[in-house]
């Protein structure tokens, strides 16, 4: 579908949508609803469903057939191929951090950056590789993607990126045999404008050292090169260089002048030779010889074609196999497929009929999600995979909340449609509540997160979008078609708690506070004494190397190999989901390498094979840490002033109480584990905390809801007893809810692989913790804050509640 027609579909939807909301006719609306779901999917289903390709196969040299009969041409083979865009450690491939370091009495400016960028893009453009990504970021930093690339072109590329290629032409001092050795003595000063540099040669395969007295700046820059390339003559290898227009005038300006005395050609400060100038060189063109192999000639021609004058710095290095990528397919695919299975048994079981639209509205949630980022050209990511498993989960708590009230009004006696309509009515305030702390904290997360840990972000805010969207209308529609042509009377559902449950929970606010803050004591505990071995190469800085091998190869065989060499990284033994043994190591900056080429010598017959190899600087791991704890900081600052926008004060104490409660817990629990299993905090643990952060706001947000209601609707009874009668209305939507997000993230545990098993277990542990502080802690806080402010909650305004939405 081309850019205009993309256009034209969702101006039509934009003006269906707006007309549904318009209308007055119940008929109407149910056209109108049903026209926007079908134009809405098949919109999605079109931007993300793969496209039939001709198959690319490799072709061989035309070789003269002899045939006494006519040939049939062969007919093209198809493939298909998928509209959305993979993340590198999905498809496989590498990504650099480069940041360009700052020069003394030099700015790195925004032209700086940009001609980097350019440069680079050149360089990587001789790999031949496909679509790669280079896009500054910040003012210092240029972030470079590179799909598909063995193990030897990767190093080739780290070698490429970070050469500057620093080119300049200096004069040697014309009495440098004399002076050089007076100054070594004493007995002479060294000129003004000049400095001493050493030269390494070959002299009949003997390495000889010669020191030349040369100008301290550079009598012509290397920016005056238009062209570097590879020669070959009876000397070897060489470099051909090629002046610009300018250039050349200079060139031939300065040999003509230093006719008879000579000139060192310096790359990066290294002198590569000082020919003798035996006459003018004019024509723009010169040649650098000296004792280079092949590779080292093609090298420096490349860098010379694209001389990066700024020196660079790799601050992050990030790499996947081909291999790794689909494996991470695989089991993403596993682990939705079986979170799925396991929501819509356990919907379907528990709400039958109503289950059914909860489903069909899941499906419809799953396929604009796809659509959404087929559309606009977002990047799936591993962690975007978990962030749409983890919406399976979040998508079906609007339907439980719609459902949990619908069970309330047909309770009270109205009739279906009737209930239907104060269903949908009083569940879109919570719903729109909830969802909005959830975007809030997604938001910040996409604001300030990096990598594949953005695409969880995107994953997660076009999920709730769409969940608010399917279950508001979708669900609602699917009801009213229900009523209208089949005659449906009403539903049956389970009750998991009964109406007349009538726990005291506040009555034991002390003991669960206090349990409560004995755990988060003991949480903090255990993170301070296991200090930086709570934190993975993403925080503190250095290499993770991961190398799949034979089946019979231990970690302690590795170890004791490594420990030969001093080292001692964590080494852990993985399963790889489509079968296939791979061994982890973390280990001190700088060391994969040497580990790598360490294993493949002392252990050949162990199959060694590079799959994916991270590289992180101490700079890139302390700026992970600052912006984890400011993104954290904003996200409670948002939640804090949303609710008491919503409720009041109170109301945000208690929510952020609970919020920074199962942060501390989920933290120090997973740092329990850690001391057992050897997990570590990653890059990807920051959405995990940041999305149990608003998974628990969103619980807490339910309960505040009826809460609030109880409060201004004149029930009689004190403020405890209003807010223990809350509590228990909302339990069974509450325990439902957490079951179902459970479930869909166990199914990420055991089947979403080895990357996202840390990521999955947090948020396992964070479901928990959320689901006891939304119950247990965040009414007694509010309780307790708005007796301590003198506040009576029952004579405040009413506030937050949204006007009655008909759907």
């Amino acid at each position: 579908m081309s850019a205009t027609q993309t256009f034209f579909a969702g101006l039509l939807i934009l003006i269906v949508f707006f007309w549904y909301f318009a209308t007055d006719s119940a008929r109407r609306r149910r056209i109108l609803g049903t026209v926007l779901t079908l134009l809405i999917i098949a919109l999605s289903l079109e931007a993300f469903w793969p496209e039939k390709v001709i198959k690319q196969e490799g072709t061989g040299p035309d070789v003269p057939e002899v045939s006494t009969t006519s040939k049939t041409p062969s007919k093209p083979q198809y493939t298909r191929q998928s509209k959305i865009n993979l993340g590198l450690d999905l498809q496989g491939g590498t990504s650099f951090l480069i940041r360009l370091e700052k020069e003394t009495g030099r700015e790195n400016t925004k032209q700086v950056l940009d001609q980097a960028v350019e440069v680079i893009r050149k360089r990587v453009d001789k790999f031949g590789v496909s679509e790669p990504v280079i896009t500054p970021e910040g003012t210092d930093r240029i972030l470079v993607q590179i799909p598909g690339l063995d193990a030897e072109k990767i190093a080739d590329a780290r070698e490429q990126l970070k050469k500057v290629a620093k080119l300049e032409f200096r004069l040697v001092h014309p009495d440098t045999d004399r002076l050089i050795p007076a100054i070594e003595a004493g007995q002479a000063p060294i000129p003004p404008g000049y400095r001493i540099e050493t030269m390494e040669d070959t002299r009949n395969g003997q390495p000889v050292e010669e020191k030349l007295l040369i100008h301290s700046k550079a009598d012509i820059e290397g920016k005056y090169v238009s062209r570097g390339s590879l020669t070959y003559d009876q000397k070897g290898y060489g470099v051909s260089i090629q002046f610009t227009s300018e250039g050349g005038a200079l060139f031939g300006e300065l040999t003509q002048k230093h006719v008879g005395e000579r000139f060192a050609i310096l790359l990066d400060g290294k002198i590569q030779s000082a020919p003798s100038i035996r006459e003018p060189i004019w024509g723009g063109s010169a040649s650098i010889t000296g004792h280079f192999t092949q590779k080292e000639a093609q090298n420096l021609a490349n860098v010379l074609e694209n001389p990066l004058s700024v020196p660079v710095v790799i601050e992050e290095e990030r790499s996947a196999s081909s291999t790794l990528g689909g494996d991470a397919i695989r089991s993403g695919i596993y682990a939705g497929l079986g979170g799925l299975a396991l929501v819509v048994v356990l919907v379907a079981l528990y709400y039958r009929l109503a289950g059914l639209v909860a489903i069909l509205a899941l499906i419809v949630n799953v396929i604009i999600l796809l659509g959404i980022m087929g559309m606009f050209n977002f990047v799936l990511t591993l962690p975007g995979i978990a962030g749409i498993i983890l919406t399976i989960g979040l998508a079906v708590d609007a339907n439980v909340l719609i459902f949990e009230r619908l069970r309330e009004e047909l309770t009270a006696g109205k009739p279906f449609p009737a209930a239907i309509q104060g269903a949908y009515s009083k569940a879109f305030t919570v719903i729109f509540d909830a969802n909005v702390t959830t975007l809030i904290t997604a938001a910040i997360l996409f604001w300030y997160a990096a990598g594949p840990v953005k695409g969880f972000s995107i994953t997660l805010i076009v999920g709730v979008i769409a969940s608010v969207f399917t279950a508001m209308i979708v669900g609602r529609n699917f009801f009213d078609w229900g009523i209208s042509s089949f005659g449906l009377k009403g539903v049956h559902m389970h009750h998991l708690i009964s109406d007349k449950m009538n726990i005291d929970f506040l009555g034991k606010r002390h003991l669960w506070i206090g349990i409560s803050i004995a755990v988060m004591v003991a949480s903090i505990a255990t993170f301070a004494y296991r200090g930086e071995k709570n934190f993975g190469i993403d925080f503190k800085g250095g290499d993770l190397l991961v190398l799949q091998a034979n089946p019979d190869v231990t970690e302690h065989q590795v170890r004791a190999e490594l420990e030969k060499i001093g080292l001692n990284p964590v080494i852990q033994k993985e399963k790889g989901v489509a079968g296939g043994d791979f061994i982890r190591i973390r280990s001190e900056m700088n060391t994969a390498d040497k580990i790598e080429q360490h294993l493949l010598t002392a252990m050949p017959n162990a199959g060694f094979a590079e799959h994916q190899r991270d590289h992180v600087g101490t700079l890139v791991g302390g700026e992970l840490a600052r912006n984890s704890a400011i993104a954290l900081g904003l996200g409670i600052l948002g939640i804090l002033l949303y609710v008491t926008a919503r409720f009041e004060f109170s109301f945000a104490i208690g929510a952020v109480v609970a919020l920074l409660h199962d942060v501390i817990i989920t933290v120090g629990v997973f740092s329990m584990v850690g001391a057992w299993t050897g997990r570590e905090l990653s890059l990807v643990m920051v959405g995990a905390i940041l999305t149990i952060a608003g998974y628990s706001i969103n619980d807490t947000i339910v309960v505040y809801d009826r809460i609030r209601e109880g409060l201004h609707s004149g029930r009689k009874g004190t403020i405890q007893e209003i807010m223990n009668a809350s509590i228990n209305e909302t339990l069974s939507r509450t325990l439902i809810t957490s079951t179902l997000t459970f479930l869909s993230v166990a199914a990420l545990f055991f089947f979403g692989g080895a990357t996202l098993n840390d990521f999955a277990l947090a948020i396992l542990i964070g479901v928990v913790v959320g689901t006891y502080s939304s119950i247990f802690i965040a009414s007694p806080i509010v309780l307790w804050s708005s007796r301590r402010s003198g506040v009576d909650l029952k004579d405040l305004k009413k506030k937050g509640e949204s006007p009655a939405v008909d759907a």
